[in-house]
């Protein structure tokens, strides 16, 4: 056993100490100041990574966690229970600021952040595991095993008590089940997905347990597309993606477009634009929008709901893939997966912004690494505004927008 001196968390979450060698160390749930006796439980040539076995010590940002699974099953949904809510946000402060120095190579300060409206109780969307006979989430230490979840602290009251029948009527699942997804829309809809083997099975009994016309229930067989098989049948498509914060995720859009200045007959590229949210607002705003994403679903319900008719022009596939079919832009807006922007499209972007003094982009990301590496890549950009949002409390996950501008 070795005794450490926590100092900081890093950007997976975990916290950052040094060994008696002086080699660092990454200690899950761990909080800075804290003094932690640990085990050393994986070595390699530039850190090792450890366990908690006794807190020595607590430091002054370490708080009792609300949800009894995070310590009892070590629950892997949240990173950061045992911090205080304030702690959490300088963390996140420092984790994009860290992230834009380091691998950016900017000379900036930590961002502000903007809190979320909640911080429990605002999760929209939870994926539930199937394994060994158990429904529920994984623990961090062990992405293979199960434990069957009582309540999920940070999920809507909504989907909670969805899941509260779901244990009665385990028999009424296929037997085959690999997920159950819950998730609410933004019409307050309710929808539980079964990810299961493709043989038949009865939905009825599900659907009346549930609720009926009150829940959709949809199936997802193996390699297969996602249909309701019960209940309500809403438009909204239920795996399409949608932050799982919806309200604070909205305000990030409102404030990317307002940070691109007056568009009233601009052409706006919006990069990876899902549903159509930051679209429909550009075109509330004047501007002619061509909307790109991959998701098929994703652009059917957004040809549906487009508005503002005329205005903007959906477009499905690969958005490095789909470029070349669009008008040169005044201004963009990108919302890329975790991943980042593919390599052609920040070449097309940086291509872009070197012929047009005046460009504006606005980035949201929800990886600060990813995005470093890309305003690295966009060398003709100056970071014009950073801002942090908490879009996921009691993790370590958090949302950047960045306006980037051509002088």
């Amino acid at each position: 056993m070795t005794l450490v001196a926590i100092t900081r968390v890093a950007a997976g979450g975990e916290g950052v100490g040094r060994l008696p060698d002086g080699m660092v160390v990454f200690v899950p749930r761990s909080a800075p100041g804290d003094e932690v006796e640990i085990e050393v439980t994986e070595r390699r040539r530039r850190y090792a990574r450890g366990r908690v076995v006794r807190l020595i010590r607590p430091g002054p940002a370490r708080v009792e966690p609300r949800c009894p699974h995070y310590e009892r099953d070590r629950c892997g949904g949240c990173q950061w229970q045992h911090l205080s809510h304030a702690a959490q946000l300088r963390a996140k402060r420092a984790i994009v600021g860290d992230a834009l120095r380091r691998i950016g190579h900017l000379e900036i300060e930590d961002p502000e952040i903007v809190p979320a409206p909640s911080a429990w109780r605002y999760r929209a969307k939870l994926t539930l595991h199937a394994a060994g006979g158990r429904l529920g989430l994984h623990p961090y230490h062990a992405p293979n095993r199960v434990f069957d979840l009582e309540d999920c602290h940070i999920a809507r009251p909504r989907l909670m008590q969805v899941w509260a029948a779901m244990p009665l009527h385990r028999g009424l699942l296929p037997q085959s089940l690999t997920e159950l997804v819950l998730r609410e829309d933004r019409e307050g809809g309710v929808h539980v997905v079964v990810r299961a083997g493709a043989e038949p099975w009865d939905t009825g009994p599900l659907s009346t347990a549930l609720g009926g016309e009150a829940v959709s229930l949809w199936w997802q067989p193996a390699g297969g597309a996602a249909r309701v098989v019960a209940g309500a049948r809403p438009g909204f498509p239920a795996l399409a993606f949608e932050q799982s914060n919806p309200e604070l995720a909205q305000q990030i859009r409102r404030e990317a477009i307002e940070g691109l200045g007056r568009m009233v007959g601009a052409v706006v590229w919006d990069l990876y634009g899902g549903v159509g949210d930051a679209a429909r607002l550009l075109a509330a705003s004047g501007a002619r929008v061509f909307s790109v994403d991959a998701d098929a679903s994703a652009i059917r319900w957004a040809r549906q709901h487009g508005g503002q008719a005329g205005s903007i022009t959906f477009l499905e596939g690969r958005v490095e893939e789909t470029l070349h079919r669009l008008p040169e832009p005044d201004l963009v807006v990108a919302n890329p997966p975790r991943a980042g922007l593919a390599p052609r499209v920040s070449a097309a972007l940086e291509a872009w912004g070197a012929r047009r003094p005046g460009a504006r982009l606005a980035y949201i990301s929800c990886d600060p690494a990813t995005l470093a590496r890309d305003v690295a890549r966009l060398g003709t950009f100056q970071v014009e505004r950073l801002t942090a949002y908490d879009l996921f409390p009691q993790t370590s996950h958090v949302e950047v927008l960045a306006l980037l501008t051509r002088s």
